[in-house]
């Protein structure tokens, strides 16, 4: 019985094998309907027997090929569920690295930007906290291209981040970021920037399809040159776009022929490949069904009653195991109540004592030398009714002025409770406020860039932005000697988004220290509160820069 389940076992993974080779040669030849077909039966085969790192490949190869297809009435995700369930099991990097990649295509193909962008951004996160960086500028380039229609200011900063991470010998990458950036700049009409940026990919040579890319090279030269009314150079550069169209045109046609014989004598050979593995599996077939049979009666009483009492014996085992391990989650969520609980009352009282001891020193330090001075004053018409040594009318008026100083701090302390001009005046006056502010010791530059913020948002969520703003403006003041800080905040697609970039010393984000890591650890969870994403994006000796996204719904 045990030779006649392995044999059993051997044939369903050399048939499932056999389908997922020939779905692949299907999908090679353009026959995609039975490149399907082929898929599904592997993977239906692969689940029978739960090779599981193979079920993972069905899955991915099916996404991807209903994904490329439009008469395939089937929705592709399902499949990339899927494999992405199969790499959260593993823990496997790059393989999540793959599914937050398929997934940000999915939806910009289907027009949801917003969640793209979201699987953008989580694919840059796993390359940050793993051993796949140089996999980080083609996000960044992902990125800037879907930001360019509706986006143009965040595209133009990652543009600019995927020339600062590329890998110089990327020369394919390289050279269509300039093309990409310089067509972004065409679309805004700012035709020199443009000009510039291509004959930065001129003095690149790509390592594959030259002549496709040199065509693509000269045809934006000739439309840039053409708007500027360098007919001359339009000209030329047009003419060395149609040299590389028909050198194109001609190795096309000689690669597809070239193809085309090949195609037919490897299908001629896997045709007669296929037919001899098929009769040679039948003979072995029949030889080892005919032995096994043998052996199986002789083994099948022995090992039925064996079985039986095994069985009996392991589902008391497990029932009593499952019970206690019900109990022990139940007491570790009790636990886990009583610690989330306290460390929520600590947090409390810790605020509430520092809220406190702030307006204690504003009340001692502030109010409390102008009600002195006023004690003074009254001390003064006091005795200057008796006397009239002094000028009455003068001594009221100081008195009146220190009463009306008094009265204005008073007010200040109460507005500072509640987040101070956000109160009045909205976020972004409380940003470009504090800028001001802070900028007028001419030591360091703010500038706050603003998109779609036309409406106020809800107060709350105000104030806690404005607070989270404030502790990463104070951590750039503090340590990061900069002279130049970026505040770039957007409003679109109900998602809030902020980017905060300084020309500092930088730091190493993965070394924060979260017991001391200035204030950190406060705004991850200030913002894992708000549903939105956090990310820090730190080079030594070039800077900082924040990503933070809150969505709104």
């Amino acid at each position: 019985m045990i030779c006649s389940f392995s044999f059993s076992q051997k044939k369903k993974i050399d048939s499932a094998y056999y389908y997922f080779k020939q779905a692949k040669n299907y999908d090679f030849k353009n026959s995609h309907f039975l490149a399907y077909e082929n898929y599904i039966k592997s993977l239906n085969i692969y689940k029978e027997i739960n090779y599981i790192d193979s079920i993972a490949k069905c899955n991915l190869e099916l996404f991807e090929l209903i994904e490329s297809q439009s008469n395939l009435n089937k929705d592709a995700k399902p499949y990339l569920d899927e494999y992405y369930k199969y790499a959260l099991k593993r823990s496997d990097s790059f393989k999540l690295l793959k599914a937050y990649n398929r997934f940000a295509e999915y939806y910009w193909d289907n027009n949801n930007i917003s969640k793209s962008r979201m699987y953008y951004f989580k694919a840059l996160k796993t390359v940050e906290n793993s051993k796949l960086k140089q996999y980080k500028a083609n996000i960044y380039a992902n990125l800037a291209y879907l930001y360019t229609k509706k986006k143009p200011d965040s595209a133009k900063i990652f543009f600019e981040k995927t020339l600062t991470n590329v890998n110089k010998n990327d020369k394919n990458l390289l050279f269509g970021n300039y093309i990409n950036y310089a067509i972004f700049f065409q679309q805004q009409k700012k035709f020199s920037k443009a000009i510039a940026l291509l004959n930065k990919a001129k003095e690149i040579e790509p390592t594959a399809y030259k002549l496709k890319y040199y065509k693509i090279l000269y045809n934006n030269f000739a439309k840039c040159y053409k708007e500027i009314g360098d007919y001359k150079k339009a000209y030329e550069a047009y003419e060395k776009y149609n040299t590389y169209r028909d050198s194109l045109n001609n190795t096309t046609q000689n690669i597809a022929i070239s193809d085309l014989d090949k195609k037919y004598q490897t299908e001629k050979k896997e045709k007669q490949i296929l037919q001899l593995e098929k009769e040679n599996l039948e003979t072995e077939s029949k030889r080892i069904k005919n032995r096994n049979l043998l052996i199986g009666s002789l083994l099948f009483i022995l090992f039925t009653g064996t079985i039986g009492i095994l069985s009996l014996k392991n589902s008391k085992r497990k029932r009593k195991l499952l019970e206690q391990d019900k109990e022990l989650e139940k007491q570790k969520n009790l636990t886990l109540l009583k610690e989330q609980e306290l460390t929520t009352i600590n947090a409390m009282v810790d605020g509430q004592e520092k809220e406190r001891k702030r307006i204690a020193e504003d009340l001692h330090d502030n109010l409390g030398s102008v009600l002195a001075t006023l004690k003074l004053h009254f001390e003064n018409l006091q005795m200057n009714k008796e006397k009239k040594k002094i000028n009455q009318e003068e001594l009221f008026n100081k008195t009146e002025n220190l009463i009306d100083e008094a009265y204005l701090k008073v007010r200040s302390i109460a507005h500072a409770k509640n987040a101070g001009v956000i109160a009045n005046q909205g976020l972004l006056s409380a940003i470009e406020m504090m800028a001001e502010k802070i900028a007028v010791a001419d030591k360091i530059n703010i500038d706050v860039i603003d998109f779609g913020l036309d409406k106020p948002l809800e107060n709350s969520l105000e104030i806690t932005t404005f607070r989270i703003i404030q502790e990463l403006i104070t951590n750039v003041l503090k340590h990061a000697e900069a002279k130049n800080i970026t505040i770039n905040i957007s409003l679109y697609d109900n998602d809030l988004q902020i980017i905060i970039e300084d020309d500092g010393k930088g730091f190493d984000a993965n070394a924060i220290d979260s017991k001391k890591g200035m204030g950190i650890t406060s705004i991850e969870t200030r913002i894992s509160h708000l549903n939105g994403t956090f990310e820090i994006d730190s080079t030594f000796g070039k800077g900082t820069s924040v990503l933070i996204n809150i969505p709104l719904k």
